[in-house]
């Protein structure tokens, strides 16, 4: 395969990333307007009901995409996702229902979770080992694209709040808006995820296979819809999928997430107000990507195992500090760049080396499958952490709840450094004989 056919193929995989970015973030800067006029501003509850509806069918669609994306392909499933994007786009800026909205909001999320699991996976079967790290982190440097794009259409679509007629503006269409502008991307991946060739893993697995009297183990097994199932009994798998789980559910539970999703919030408790809170965001998006883009370069030099410890142990201590420093109501810029920091090591280490290690991990057989359970468990714990976030702030404070995530991360650096191999370099047969052993 041509190196620049195979970076287009990449590309367009990760074009996934890009509108998983964009859509997961795109409701931060909304928030602010869409409770006004869906009059839930003063409701926790259907607060965090808005917030969370799009993760459920992450869920959704992370329970259901490795199955099916080894019982129908790669590629019909990336093509589904752009389908899920753009109707969810368009649906979420139009409905004046909040029952709709929500909705809408879940049939995006549904492209979420499927994208999420397809994406880094598709890019991981076609690409050589020696630049894998390199490619996979692709998909999370276009998540991180999708992130800042977001945020910059934000802060370009939200008018002066100071100013009536711009709120009023600001309450009727400049949400929407806000959803409408997903639409050109997402239309654009499903263009061009109709000219990428399918997966050769998936094309090796659907191939006739040899009887196995002839020396060779059958390398396709029998896929439930359901995800889990197919993973039950196969030796040496437990060790590997426990690993998998943990990693997914941590890049969540680390806490770093709650900056996009609840900007308003964090910012508003470091002393900013509405407008201050876009130029802030724009600038953790800023370091979100450039640091995002350091790691295509470090994540093969450095290793996985280097760069997931670095993350959760720099983001225990910078938690540490920022929790300290609300409990001491600091204000002002020593927090914008705490945060900074926050986002800049998140970018570097646990936000690529997550995707990359979940899609290197498991054996060929069953990649599918298992990346979807892992997928799911991610959005589980996205899930989990959007939800209780009002909660945690409500009752604990700022600072509670960035010490609680603190100790989340310290904790999971002892687990990582205990159980997390180094997979640079290794074909993918080579890292299942050394993790599995079959």
């Amino acid at each position: 395969m041509k190196k620049s056919f195979l970076y287009f193929i990449c590309s367009v995989s990760a074009m996934g990333g890009l509108l998983f970015g964009y859509d997961w973030v795109v409701i931060g800067g909304a928030k602010p307007f869409y409770e006004e006029f869906f009059q839930i501003a003063n409701d926790p509850v259907m607060q965090g009901v808005a917030m969370s509806t799009a993760l459920i069918g992450c869920l959704i669609g992370a329970m259901v995409a490795g199955a099916l994306a080894d019982k129908y392909g790669r590629k019909p499933l990336l093509i589904t996702a752009a389908v899920l994007f753009t109707a969810s786009a368009i649906m979420t800026g139009l409905f004046n229902d909040f029952t709709l909205f929500n909705i809408a909001r879940f049939i995006g999320g549904i492209g979420i979770g499927v994208a999420s699991a397809l994406s880094p996976m598709y890019i991981a079967e076609v690409s050589p080992a020696h630049i894998r790290g390199r490619l996979v982190s692709l998909n999370q440097m276009t998540i991180v694209l999708g992130i800042l794009a977001a945020q910059i259409v934000n802060m370009l679509l939200a008018r002066d709040v100071s100013d009536a007629t711009n709120m009023a503006w600001n309450l009727e269409w400049g949400w929407r808006w806000m959803f409408w502008a997903e639409t050109v991307p997402a239309a654009v991946f499903l263009l061009l995820a109709f000219f990428i060739p399918e997966s050769p893993v998936y094309l090796s697995m659907r191939a006739p296979q040899p009887p196995k009297g002839e020396g060779l183990r059958d390398a396709s097994p029998s896929f439930s819809t359901l995800p889990f199932l197919p993973l039950r009994g196969l030796r040496g798998l437990r060790k590997v999928l426990l690993l998998g789980l943990v990693i997914a559910v941590f890049q969540q539970w680390c806490g770093t997430n709650v900056i996009f999703n609840y900007a308003e919030e964090i910012f508003k408790g470091a002393g900013f107000d509405v407008n201050d809170m876009f130029i802030n965001i724009v600038i953790t998006g800023i370091a979100n990507v450039v640091f995002t883009i350091l790691a295509l370069y470090t994540i093969e030099r450095w290793g996985r195992r280097t760069l997931i410890l670095i993350g959760a142990g720099g983001l225990g201590l910078i938690y540490l500090t920022l929790g300290t420093c609300y409990y001491l109501e600091v204000k002002g810029v020593l927090m914008v760049c705490l945060v900074v920091a926050a986002i800049s090591v998140y970018a570097m280490t646990l936000g690529p080396v997550t995707w990359t290690l979940l899609a290197e991990i498991f054996p060929n057989r069953v990649r599918g499958v298992a990346m979807a359970t892992c997928t799911f468990a991610l959005w589980v714990g996205c899930c989990t952490l959007t939800f209780s976030f009002p909660s945690m702030n409500a009752a604990l404070g700022s600072y509670g709840t960035f010490w609680i995530y603190s100790t989340i991360c310290l904790c999971a650096f002892i687990f990582l450094w205990r159980r997390c191999p180094e997979t640079k370099g290794k074909s993918l047969e080579e890292l299942e004989h050394e993790l599995v052993g079959n």
